[in-house]
């Protein structure tokens, strides 16, 4: 995780919070209420030190993990609240789902993979964050998710992320290293029949020339003066770091919540820098990032791993520089336009945008590393933008932001456009050697899953005893 990812973090916490009404009722057997394998579990009953408890309405139990008639229910309703049609989905495919979700959940444990509680807590801090954001109060979260307390909504949050991230790394560990090679795709791709070929929609290739408002030195040096000023209270007066990055910080999706940062993760360099030259309890001068200027407070070290709270503070572009940036791209695309220089030309020369810079501004699909992207695929704005242009056309000048919030200028060009066409091994080798491998993963975690149902303990109650799985849960 980068601070880029950061700072784009809200929309996709609004997922993981419709998912908790789906999962509010999961009970998750830890040690103290561990399931023996050898032990047969009655219908309604789970064992917890000796002593038999009653729980209503138990589906089923696959490892350490139960899973109640009410999951599924509230399976129902999550995929009603967000107008998911559930006509065609049945119970029994619902607690197959969940099935299979415990059983990676449960070998993740066996297979000691490690999910750190710093980071699950760190990522609770947002999640309540924007709860409370959505909702007004604390208060109000605790009422409508129908918890007696805060505490009591932690427990369970904390529980249903540190599942969910056990089942994903365990699913990760399962395809890790999988790879296909040339005659593979070849072959996967001349076993398809003709009437079976993917068809991809129409595509565009895209590229793009941005310039950016310059900052001022002033408005840096402001920067730094205020996150001085924020260094000096909390080392000379004792006042709250945490605090003061819920108030000031303008990575607000982190607010003062704790962020775990190992030293082999993905972060900007120059902040993993810092944070490992600290000491426990430390609060680190003012430094520059691609983002901005930051101070770091450490919480705690262990080991590899340090816990921090930091504060960013963005430092502000003028009505000057804007007007600047503005008059700067008008002036590339008028040479383009007047034949002076390539578009490609123009932004190996001036675009702002390292990561399509050296390419001519070329965009490259994150998806799949081609330079084609689907129109009916593409981000909304960006598929706005493109829409109506044609082949070898420019836009007019944009105007967009990054994801601090920064305001910057772009013109865009569709370098090529591609008709809806049936899948050809030649010009669409990308996207069929991605779906070769998707294939072969397949097959990995459909072998992983068959061997571990029949060595895993498994029980299920009830009417899901009759359901026809696609998988042998029921080890018939």
């Amino acid at each position: 995780m980068n601070l880029k990812y950061l700072t784009k973090i809200a929309a996709g916490i609004i997922l993981v919070f419709s998912a908790l009404t789906g999962n509010a009722q999961e009970v998750v057997v830890t040690d103290s209420t561990a399931i023996q394998p050898q032990e047969e579990v009655a219908e309604n009953t789970v064992t917890n030190n000796n002593e038999r408890r009653r729980v209503e309405g138990i589906a089923a139990v696959v490892g350490d993990y139960i899973i109640l008639d009410s999951d599924i229910d509230l399976m129902y309703k999550q995929m009603q609240s967000q107008n998911m049609s559930t006509a065609d989905v049945t119970e029994c495919q619902l607690a197959g789902s969940l099935m299979e979700n415990k059983l990676y959940a449960h070998h993740a444990v066996q297979d000691s993979i490690v999910v750190l509680d710093a980071d699950i807590r760190g990522y609770i801090d947002q999640q309540i964050a924007e709860m409370v954001r959505q909702l007004g109060s604390m208060e109000k979260v605790v009422e409508y998710y129908n918890k007696g307390s805060e505490s009591e909504l932690q427990d369970e949050l904390f529980e249903i992320n540190k599942q969910r991230q056990l089942s994903q790394k365990m699913q990760q560990k399962i395809v890790e290293g999988i790879e296909v090679t040339p005659e593979e795709v070849r072959a996967y791709f001349e076993e398809m029949k003709k009437d079976e070929l993917p068809i991809f929609g129409d595509e565009v290739e895209i590229s793009q020339i941005v310039i950016e408002p310059e900052v001022p030195e002033s408005e840096k040096q402001k920067a730094i003066d205020r996150l001085n000023e924020f260094r000096a209270d909390v080392v000379d007066n004792d006042a709250s770091f945490r605090t003061k990055a819920i108030l000031y910080s303008d990575d607000t999706n982190t607010g003062g919540s704790i962020l775990s940062l190992g030293r082999k993760d993905n972060f900007v360099k120059e902040f993993k820098d810092v944070a490992f030259s600290l000491q426990e309890g430390e609060v680190s001068e003012p430094f520059e990032t691609e983002f901005g200027f930051h101070i770091i407070e450490i919480d705690k070290i262990r080991g590899q791993q340090v816990d921090l709270r930091h504060i960013l503070i963005i430092p502000e572009v003028t009505n000057a520089t804007v007007e600047k940036a503005k008059a700067e791209i008008d002036t590339i695309r008028k040479r383009i336009n007047e034949g002076e220089l390539t578009f490609a030309e123009a932004a190996k020369a001036s675009s702002d945008e390292d990561e399509t810079r050296g390419d001519g501004g070329r965009l490259r699909n994150p998806q799949t590393g081609d330079t084609k992207f689907e129109l009916t695929k593409l981000d909304p704005t960006l598929y706005n933008q493109v829409v109506n242009l044609e082949e070898g056309e420019m836009s007019l000048r944009l105007s967009d932001q990054d994801g601090t919030g920064k305001p910057f200028f772009k013109i865009i060009q569709v370098t090529k456009r591609v008709a809806e066409h049936e899948a050809n091994y030649a010009t669409d080798y990308l996207k069929i050697k991605d779906l070769a491998l998707q294939a072969k993963q397949l097959e990995a975690i459909e072998k992983w899953q068959k061997e571990k149902i029949a060595d895993t303990y498994i029980k299920i109650n009830g009417k899901f005893r009759s359901c026809e799985y696609n998988s042998n849960w029921l080890k018939k």
